[in-house]
């Protein structure tokens, strides 16, 4: 065993084991977030965490650009047809 110092321990139970909750906050794990488990050639494992987004716009970081647009006009008429 490692002579390094242990940031936190938890208990398996069955197939599971607890994130302890420093660790949870320090990497901002939430319910429904992944855990990717890597096993290296020396015996120690690497845990990724991959963060759950949800939601239609999850990915959706804003436009920045400089055109203006009139949503009015320019999106809220699409397919109606004016005399």
């Amino acid at each position: 065993m490692s002579s390094e110092p242990v940031d936190a321990e938890s208990k398996v139970s069955g197939n599971q084991a607890n994130i302890p909750a420093r660790i949870r906050r320090e990497l901002g794990i939430d319910d429904g977030d992944k855990l990717r488990w890597h096993l290296e050639e020396d015996g120690s494992i690497r845990v990724q965490v991959v963060q759950q987004r949800s939601g239609t716009f999850a990915d959706f970081d804003g436009y920045d650009g400089v055109e203006e647009t009139d949503a009015t006009t320019d999106h809220d008429a699409w397919g109606v047809e004016t005399e």
